[in-house]
């Protein structure tokens, strides 16, 4: 049991991030063995509606590649990759559409509303949410993988304002209406950036980014770029680090890769003053580290 102490303890730690982050917008990537283990899908499920209880505005963003696969598989339909990336053509996409914006889309949104978190489950189609294009991806043909060229943010602000938890499927729409995959880091980071969020967190199956076995906190661009060009950041990370400072630089005060594998990593990375994860952000804010500055009164204000 844990004593009374260490529970005001947490409860004061968090008093100014609750402070801080009412009524600004966070935008959760959720993926991982945080989709699949069923205990971790009802914790984010708290987790998610306890956010949005003290005044925070979320947009969930998730993934389904492994199910994907496993319901083309039954249909009879093989799944390609070309460089490690899902080649979607015109059976495939079907096959996206009706297992990311139908069964698991309308699972997530469910769960969450058992908890009272007042979700609603949409994908890049309704209300033209996500509007796409087919990339230059220097001669890699993905079939029909696209980019986000421009997201609804009115529909969404429309949304939060009301109340209301968006939970997006990642998929698409042309100018043309042909529909389109989307990678889930890749529609996040836009949405968070069209939205202007406060963050934009990654659930992941890792601990953050790892520095000969040490878990790096807190990283700016140029710290990340030192990173990469000594080694220390390599492979598949760098992406991952490169399109989150696109996002930082895009507007979004800071991007978290967190372990969606331990429970309630959500309220430990946002609401404690370590964290748990890696967090990315701008130069000018580095000095504040986590945590968030005091609320501005008329007395702290700053004449313009």
């Amino acid at each position: 049991m844990i004593h009374t102490s260490t529970k005001q303890e947490v409860l004061v730690e968090a008093l100014p991030y609750i402070q801080a982050y009412e009524g600004k917008t966070f935008v959760i990537k959720y993926g991982g063995a945080a989709m699949t283990d069923e205990q971790l899908k009802q914790t984010f499920a708290k987790d998610v509606t306890i956010l949005r209880k003290i005044g925070i505005n979320i947009v969930i963003v998730h993934g389904g590649g492994k199910e994907i696969t496993e319901t083309a598989s039954k249909l009879g339909i093989e799944t390609q990759f070309v460089d490690g990336q899902r080649y979607t053509d015109q059976k495939m996409i079907e096959v996206v559409v009706m297992v990311l914006a139908g069964k698991i889309n309308k699972e997530i949104a469910n769960s969450i509303n058992l908890n009272g978190g007042n979700a609603l489950g949409l994908c890049g189609l309704d209300n033209t949410l996500l509007k796409v294009r087919k990339p230059d991806t220097n001669g890699t043909d993905l079939g029909l993988v696209g980019e986000v060229s421009a997201v609804n943010v009115a529909f969404l602000n429309l949304l939060l304002a009301n109340g209301m938890m968006p939970v997006i499927a990642p998929v698409g729409v042309s100018e043309q209406g042909q529909v389109f995959n989307v990678n889930a880091d890749l529609a996040a980071g836009a949405i968070a950036a069209a939205l202007k969020a406060e963050k934009l967190v990654y659930l992941s199956d890792i601990e953050g980014i790892l520095v000969n076995k040490k878990l790096i906190s807190t990283l700016t661009k140029p710290e990340a770029l030192r990173l990469i060009d000594q080694g220390s950041i390599f492979g598949g990370m760098i992406p991952k680090v490169q399109s989150a400072f696109d996002t930082v630089a895009a507007g979004v005060r800071k991007v978290h890769i967190i372990d969606g594998r331990v429970k309630h990593s959500l309220l430990l990375e946002i609401f404690t003053d370590e964290g748990i994860g890696t967090q990315m952000i701008p130069e000018d804010i580095s000095a504040t580290l986590r945590v968030p500055q005091p609320l501005e009164t008329d007395e702290t204000k700053v004449p313009s």
